[in-house]
């Protein structure tokens, strides 16, 4: 059973991280900065290596790892490109936007690290992808506070 556990939460955890991945790597897409789009390609190469770290623990637990995002990402992605069509966007908006999804995903990380039914294997993977997880949203919500600074 804790297996099964480790295993169902490093695999929800992965999805997670890829879609945090296309995000970024739709981010860089997007911002018209050059700064951002190498920033957000960099965030998404550090999301692939977390998200590889993950995959790489639910094999050892003899496991299959999930290899794509969910869905639901994809629906709110396409939402996104709607409303940032509709508003103008603009690289604040997708600064805005990106830093909404790393306060989604630092949280799932976050409640990951605190299931106390997680073995320690998990528990060390899960804070080895979260050090990409806290850097990326520790950056973002500087970037975006430093924007909201400049534009008073």
């Amino acid at each position: 059973m804790p297996v099964d556990h480790d295993i169902a939460t490093l695999n929800g955890l992965t999805t997670t991280t890829i879609d945090s991945c296309d995000g970024y790597t739709r981010a860089a897409e997007d911002a018209s900065a050059g700064r951002f789009r190498e920033l957000f390609r960099d965030s998404a190469g550090d999301r692939r290596a977390a998200t590889s770290v993950l995959q790489q623990s639910v094999r050892d637990l003899g496991g299959t790892p999930v290899d794509e995002g969910s869905l639901i990402a994809s629906v709110h992605r396409r939402w996104l490109d709607l409303k940032d069509a509709l508003a103008g966007g603009g690289d604040k908006a997708i600064i805005d936007t990106v830093e909404s999804g790393e306060d989604h995903i630092k949280s799932k990380y976050e409640e990951a690290l605190r299931d106390g039914d997680l073995s320690p294997t998990a528990l060390d993977a899960i804070g080895t992808a979260y050090q990409s997880v806290r850097a990326g949203h520790d950056r973002m919500r500087d970037i975006k506070h430093a924007m909201e600074g400049s534009a008073t």
